[in-house]
This record gives C-alpha cells, sequence and structure tokens, in this order.
C-alpha cells in the first residue's frame, strides 16, 4: 500500500509537470483589489441575504502563489471570514463553506439554502485551498445562442454569480459584438442592408459569427443591436470586478458578400456549405490571408472594441470552425495562424489568441502535418487552444500536447441544449489529472464548454470541483453528498435511487456523444430507415431510481429540486419506453398487423400526452418561458414576431427547411404538444392508411406531410404558452408511475444495452474497413505488413 506521504508527493508531481508559460503571466485581473472585495461582498448579499452578516469577506492578493487562485476560511466565534486572493477566489471560497460545511447547493434549477445557526465550525479553525491550475475557463461559442440568447441583466447577474462562486476566471464575453463590426464595416463604406445580410438572427449569431452561414433568421434589428451593446457593458464590469478575465471575438476573416462589390480588388474566396443551407445563407465570403483588407479590418475591429470596452488582451479567433479551409497545404495553414497572430499583435501588443480545438475533430482534413503547420505558426505561448471534448475525443493526446501550445482541458457534455440525462462522471473524474500528467503536458487550465446548459445539473457540480480537488473522488460517497446539498435532507432510499442514477445515466464509459441521438419523443418520424436510440445503460437502473424517488415523494415534496428532478427523471423514463412503443409499431408494420400498429401507436400518442402533461406541472420545462424570455426584448408587434419567430425555429427546424433538424429539441410542455406530438400523430396516421388501402411506404412523402402540416407553420405561430407551471407534479409522477411502470417490465428493455453496444461496434468496424481495408486485404493476400492487432480490431475482438 502507498503511504499517505508517497501519494501527497506523487499528486503534487502530477500537479506541476505541466510547463509554466511566462508569456501568459500578463493575464490577471485588472480590478483593484478593493474593488474586488467590494464585488464579493455584494456577491455574498445577494447569495446569503440577510445572514451576509455573519460572513466576513476579504481579498488579498499575497495569501497564495501568483498563479493559482487560493482562498482561506476561518471560523470565529460570531462569523465567518473567507479571504481570497482575487474575487473570484472570494466567491468560490463562499462556496465551499456552504457545499462542504452547511450542506448547501445553488444550481441553475433552484437553491437549497438551509443554512445551519450558528454557523459550523471548520476543522481546525481554518482551510486553505489552492487552485490546481491557472486558468479555469466556462462558456463554448453556441453556448450564447442555445441559453443565454434571450438574457437579460437579472439573468446575467445571476450567471456570472454561479461562475464566480464555482472559480471561473475566464469566460467568452460575446455579446454586442454586432454594434462594433456595424461601426468597422460602415466605416468601410458597407450599408446597414449588407450588414444585415450578414448577420445571423439573434437566436443564429453564433453560427454567423463563425462563417458558417448568414442571414437566418434575420435581418437583425439596429434595436437588438444597441441593446446588447448596453448589456455588455454591464457584463464586463462585473466580470472584471470579481477578477475574471473576459475573452473578447476577433476577426477571423469572414466578410459580408457585399465586399465583392465594396471591394471588387479584394482577394476572397468561398467557404464550403456547411449543414446544408441554401445559396441564400450558406457559403460565406473568407479574405484571403495575405490581402491587406485582413489586416486592416482586424485591426480597426480589436481597437474599436477597446475604445468601447477597454482590453483584457484574450481573443477568441476560429477561422475554420467546422468548415474545411480551401487548401491544405501546410503554407496555406501557416499563413493562416501568422496572419492572425500578426491581426491581433498589431492591435494588442500583448495579445493572445484562444482557440477552439473543435475542427481538429475532422480527421479526414485534419492530419497532424495541417495541425502542425497552423498551431507552429504561432510563438510558443501565445495562442492557448480550448481541447474541446477532452472527456470523449482528446486531442492534445494526439497531438504531443498541442505541439507545445498551452491548452485547457474542456468537458463539452452537451450538444444544443437537449435535455437527455447523460454524463460520464468516471471520465471527467480521472481525465484532468490525467491531461497534467501526460508527457510535456502544455495544459493549463480546466474548462467546461457545453453547446447548452440548464440540464444535468449534477455533472456540472461534480466537475467544477476538478477546480480544486488534489486527486480524483470516489463517486458513490461523492454522489450521497450531492444528494444531502440539494435536498437539505436524505434518506438511504434516496441516496440509493442517486446510486443507480450514478450507475447508469451518469455512468457513459463508452465515449458516446451526447446529441440525444435519435430520441423518439422529438426526433421526426422514420418508418424506413428505423430510429435507434442510444441507451448506454441498463434501463431497468433508471426504473428503479424512478420507483423509489416516486415512493419517496411526499417525503421530498417540500424541497423544489427534488421535484424538479422526479419530473426530469419522469421525462427520462418515458423518453425511454417509448422506444418499445415505437419499435412494437415497427415490427408489427412489418408482419402486416394493422391492429397492433394501431395500437402500439395509440400507445406512443398517449405517452407522449402525458409527458407533456407532466411536464408542464414544473417551471422548468416550459416553452412558454423560452419564448416569454424572447419576446420580453421587442420594442413592438413587429419586433414581438421576429424575436418569437427565432425561438421557435432555433429549437425546431433550424432553418429554412430542417437544415438541423432537431439538433437543439427540448423535451418542454408545449413543445411536445404543439410540435413532437402532431408529428407522430401524422406518422401513426400515414401508417395505418398505407397499410389499410396496401400502398407502400414512401419517406419521401412522409417527410413533406409532416414539413409542410407542422414543422413549417410551428416557426411562424404565435400562439401563448403558459409561463407557469399547470397541475400537482406529485398527483401526475405518481399516476404516470402507476401507469406505465409495469410496460417497463418487458424482456425488451434488457437488450437496449447491448443493441446499443453492438451497433456502435459496427460502425467502429466499418470505419476502419473503408479507412485500412486495402491495407488488410494486401496484407492477406501478401503476407506482408499485416497487422494482427488492426485484424483484432476489425473484427471487434477489441
Amino acid at each position: 500500500m502507498i503511504s499517505k506521504t508517497v501519494f501527497v508527493l506523487f499528486t503534487n508531481l502530477i500537479l506541476v509537470n505541466c510547463k509554466d508559460f511566462a508569456s501568459l503571466s500578463h493575464l490577471k485581473p485588472k480590478a483593484s483589489l478593493g474593488k474586488q472585495e467590494d464585488a464579493a461582498k455584494d456577491l455574498y448579499q445577494r447569495v446569503l441575504g440577510p445572514r451576509a452578516g455573519e460572513f466576513v469577506v476579504k481579498v488579498q492578493s499575497n495569501i497564495g502563489p501568483k498563479e493559482k487562485d487560493t482562498f482561506l476560511i476561518n471560523t470565529k466565534e460570531k462569523y465567518v471570514e473567507i479571504t481570497g486572493t482575487t474575487g473570484v477566489a472570494a466567491a468560490m471560497g463562499l462556496y465551499y463553506y456552504l457545499t462542504n460545511y452547511c450542506n448547501c447547493q445553488i444550481t441553475w434549477g433552484g437553491r437549497q439554502m438551509a443554512i445551519p445557526s450558528p454557523l459550523p465550525k471548520v476543522e481546525g479553525g481554518s482551510v486553505n485551498i489552492t487552485t490546481n491550475d491557472k486558468i479555469r475557463f466556462f462558456q463554448n461559442v453556441c453556448t450564447v445562442s442555445y441559453s443565454s440568447v434571450w438574457f437579460k441583466w437579472a439573468d446575467w447577474e445571476a450567471y456570472l454569480d454561479w461562475m464566480a462562486m464555482r472559480g471561473i476566471n475566464m469566460a467568452l464575453a460575446f455579446t454586442g459584438q454586432e454594434a462594433i463590426f456595424q461601426r468597422v464595416y460602415m466605416g468601410l463604406g458597407f450599408t446597414m442592408k449588407d450588414l444585415q445580410d450578414h448577420f445571423g438572427g439573434p437566436a443564429f449569431l453564433a453560427w454567423s459569427r463563425m462563417g458558417n452561414m448568414h442571414g437566418w433568421g434575420g435581418p437583425i434589428t439596429q434595436n437588438w443591436i444597441d441593446d446588447q451593446l448596453i448589456l455588455q457593458h454591464k457584463i464586463l464590469e462585473r466580470m472584471r470586478s470579481f477578477g475574471m478575465i473576459p475573452v473578447l471575438p476577433g476577426f477571423a476573416g469572414h466578410v459580408p458578400e457585399a465586399t465583392i462589390l465594396r471591394y471588387p480588388q479584394a482577394n476572397v474566396s468561398r467557404l464550403t456549405d456547411w449543414a446544408g443551407f441554401n445559396q441564400s445563407f450558406c457559403c460565406n465570403y473568407l479574405l484571403d490571408f495575405n490581402d491587406p483588407l485582413f489586416m486592416k479590418i482586424a485591426v480597426r475591429f480589436i481597437k474599436e472594441m477597446e475604445n468601447e470596452f477597454g482590453v483584457d488582451h484574450v481573443y477568441s479567433v476560429d477561422t475554420f470552425n467546422e468548415m474545411r479551409p480551401r487548401s491544405n497545404s501546410t503554407e496555406y495553414l501557416a499563413l493562416s495562424g501568422r496572419t492572425i497572430y500578426k491581426s491581433l499583435k498589431e492591435a494588442d501588443s500583448k495579445a493572445i489568441w484562444l482557440m477552439q480545438g473543435w475542427l481538429f475533430i475532422d480527421g479526414g482534413f485534419w492530419k497532424q502535418p495541417q495541425i502542425k503547420a497552423l498551431l507552429t505558426a504561432v510563438p510558443q505561448g501565445e495562442m492557448i487552444i480550448l481541447d474541446l471534448y477532452s472527456e470523449i475525443i482528446p486531442i492534445y493526446t494526439q497531438t504531443e500536447s498541442y505541439y507545445g501550445q498551452p491548452f485547457i482541458w474542456c468537458m463539452l457534455h452537451d450538444f444544443g441544449g437537449t435535455m437527455e440525462l447523460y454524463g460520464a462522471l468516471k471520465l471527467i473524474n480521472e481525465g484532468p489529472f490525467n491531461g497534467r500528467a501526460f508527457p510535456n503536458s502544455s495544459m493549463v487550465g480546466l474548462g467546461m464548454t457545453p453547446e447548452g446548459i440548464f440540464q444535468n445539473e449534477v455533472v456540472y457540480e461534480f466537475f467544477t470541483e476538478n477546480v480544486w480537488r488534489k486527486a480524483p473522488r470516489d463517486i458513490s460517497t461523492w454522489i450521497s453528498k450531492y444528494v444531502l446539498n440539494r435536498y437539505g435532507k436524505t434518506n438511504k432510499f434516496i441516496d440509493l435511487a442517486w446510486q443507480y442514477l450514478k450507475n447508469s445515466v451518469y455512468n457513459n464509459s463508452d465515449n458516446l456523444k451526447d446529441h440525444d441521438s435519435n430520441a423518439i419523443p422529438d426526433h421526426r418520424p422514420s418508418l424506413s430507415p428505423a430510429l435507434h436510440p442510444d441507451v448506454w445503460y441498463n434501463p431497468e437502473d433508471l426504473y428503479v431510481a424512478w420507483d423509489i424517488m416516486t415512493l419517496n415523494l411526499d417525503e421530498f415534496s417540500n424541497s423544489s429540486l427534488f421535484m424538479y428532478d422526479i419530473v426530469d427523471v419522469t421525462r427520462n423514463s418515458l423518453q425511454i419506453l417509448s422506444i418499445k412503443y415505437y419499435t412494437d409499431l415497427v415490427y408489427a408494420f412489418g408482419r402486416g398487423d394493422i391492429h397492433a400498429v394501431e395500437s402500439h401507436g395509440n400507445q406512443l400518442l398517449g405517452l407522449l400526452s402525458d409527458m407533456d402533461t407532466v411536464l408542464g406541472s414544473d417551471s422548468h420545462f416550459l416553452l412558454g418561458r423560452w419564448i416569454k424570455a424572447a419576446t420580453d426584448n421587442a420594442m413592438d408587434m413587429q419586433d414581438n414576431w421576429f424575436l418569437q419567430f427565432n425561438a421557435r425555429n432555433q429549437i425546431t427546424l433550424w432553418g429554412p427547411r430542417g437544415e438541423i433538424r432537431d439538433y437543439a429539441c427540448k423535451q418542454w410542455s408545449g413543445l411536445i404538444k404543439d410540435y413532437y406530438l402532431p408529428r407522430w400523430e401524422i406518422f401513426v396516421n400515414y401508417t395505418l392508411d398505407i397499410m389499410a388501402h396496401n400502398k407502400t411506404y414512401n419517406a419521401t412523402e412522409l417527410d413533406i406531410m409532416i414539413y409542410e402540416k407542422v414543422e413549417f407553420p410551428f416557426s411562424y405561430r404565435l400562439d401563448q404558452y403558459p409561463t407557469e407551471p399547470q397541475g400537482d407534479s406529485v398527483a401526475i409522477v405518481k399516476s404516470l408511475h402507476k401507469k406505465y411502470r409495469p410496460d417497463t417490465m418487458s424482456e425488451f428493455f434488457q437488450t437496449l444495452q447491448q443493441a446499443t453496444e453492438e451497433r456502435h461496434r459496427k460502425d467502429k468496424r466499418n470505419w476502419i474497413q473503408r479507412k485500412y481495408g486495402s491495407q488488410i486485404k494486401r496484407a492477406k493476400t501478401q503476407n506482408i505488413g499485416y497487422n494482427p492487432r488492426l485484424h483484432h480490431v476489425v473484427n471487434g475482438r477489441n
């Protein structure tokens, strides 16, 4: 057995194995210590209310290492004193105390703040915690569209408090950039019409900013541009007052189509199509990196931002995110890196380039020479790479730690803001430590980069503790504490329910992506090809958790977070059950049993209706709140319609003809009733009709019918939806559990996990066969250069 001393030494060795980058030393808080202390005090007041007087908060930079944050907690006779090296550290110290000593929790879903009185003492009277890394990063370029697009200042204030209490000290600050681009472009002779054709609508700005498409959801209004600029000032002021480093946008080279008219001599090329958008919205123009106009726009943009907002020296620039460059020449890619770096440095001599590593997921284009050419074109330490999806597809392991460029180990977790219960707790428990221990690691921080938030809160509570944890945790023990904090009390049954959830939905260790892939309720219906949702766990584990939580409803019904969780677990339980009803229908169709098709179809439609009812009983699952948040930004009726269209289209068709249909799907009350359920009604009726009249199934005919009758009209509807919950969640959950639990006992559910595993093994074999098939065939026939390991992989034995 390893002694405690040896283990501590080994852990410390891992934590300091990463390189030190002097080039990043200037990235530090701008606000004075006094201002950070005032910001922390204000946060304490917002979080603690009347009990804030029992806490003394201080900010002193000399209590810990210079490149990392530290907080000290001292319990005095009548109060608790928390001192942090920054405002963020002081906020983190408060949340550490609340969760570890007061059994409290503050999440997006609500607060459990039963703080004991008197305040609990800490062991030995004081606690000293230092973060593992210099940087703790938050947000994805998509989060600002999928989740925070409709935020007003009150929402942002709570959001920033949440970040500070988790120790986040670097975050994207993309709000309001259209106003800056507007000034730059109009100063260069472009018109407002040129820019309206270029900018996406409010719900689609993330993708027009990255050059994936343009104009969809627009034309953006001047009112929106102006309001977002005002909001950005408030966001930046608060971030800086906490001691956070805002990441502002830079110029990536994507220009309005009107560039070819305003600057006919400019050297521009068109990017490839993204997601199948037609010519009205696709194939954006990219300025050549050698064109003088590139440097002019890039420098003016940074300077204009500096004049408006000040400077923090970190700029996010993604030229080729999900867009293949026009050339795979290493010279061309190196030129792109040198030009972007030069433009940033010319505008700000202390500039650091932040880039997503997501583009390197495209292994078909980005081979090692191409990646290396881009990254090494920038002096080492002058850019930071977000290893965006480290928990599933780490790129640092394939690129010699990004060829020495500093990187941030990130958990992506969620795509599109979908809501399926999902997590990879084991991977995110160990992954950050593996990143630091990687040979010649250039890891400088941890990050969370979800495309959408407001789901699976346990995953984010777990991950954020990696900021200061010195070793992986015992997940079972951690889950027990999480339950106590979340509900303010616990018992052996509720603890057991969460252990079942930990072992099932939150135990994805098979590297499955969570795209809510093919989930029956919110996927466009299809008979052929049939839908095959991913289920990476034994569904009975989920259903046992549902049993236990339902049996304890009365005891825990006073906990708003428990009620949120039981509705969420019920939702997911019905989602998994829908696979059986759908599959039974497909098999009944195959054997020509029209009566069984009708029966299973009615089961499926009834389940969707019941799902809408239970979701409507909790405020977290209401379509009405999403639409109201959008229209609260409206100046008049026309603006109201414009914003509502953006809100509706993003979560459904995502494009004029469903280019990214259902990618940002949400299982919300109102959306199920008026969008998902009508689609399945058409599907069931169509299936019955073709059977009754002996017609051939026509997938195209069905798709057109669904599009014209449901999908297209929904984006343009103006129905009002409840913004407050309807019905009694306790009674509804009990009723649905009694109604549907018997159907989950079917042997069908014993095969779902195995089916998913077999399907993914087959996909893997097909991929390897496509990539290495000729090599394998030649090796077998000529008996040369044969790799036995590759043979085993292809045949599914490894």
